[in-house]
């Protein structure tokens, strides 16, 4: 069980130096996108990701390594629809996480 006063973390300024290096990766080596087509992308590797865990669920081998394969893509993906669509995922989470802890207090989570 958490300790009811465990901190919670806090992302904001490591995603945000993430997210900037990718913005700026992004944009050197690779042609403009919309945050449309890296929505559909997102969805893509995730469901990849997805199809990987439901072989292992069903007892099929995967190598550890495919997971971290595909669980890259998807932060790649999500990195760079973020940018596109001009989301500070550091800020995000930081809302999130801290609605999350709030609910978690009032016990209404």
């Amino acid at each position: 069980m958490m300790d009811e006063k465990a901190p919670v973390p806090k992302t904001r300024d490591g995603l945000r130096a993430v997210q900037e290096q990718f913005d700026r990766y992004q944009r050197a080596c690779f042609p403009e996108r919309s945050p449309e087509f890296f929505a559909l992308e997102l969805a893509g590797e995730t469901g990849e990701l997805a199809n990987l865990e439901k072989k292992a669920w069903k007892g099929r081998p995967v190598e550890s390594e495919r997971f971290a394969d595909e669980a890259a893509d998807v932060l790649i993906a999500l990195v760079n629809y973020c940018n596109a669509r001009g989301v500070d995922l550091g800020s995000a989470v930081d809302t999130k996480l801290n609605l999350i802890e709030q609910r978690r207090r009032e016990g209404t989570h």
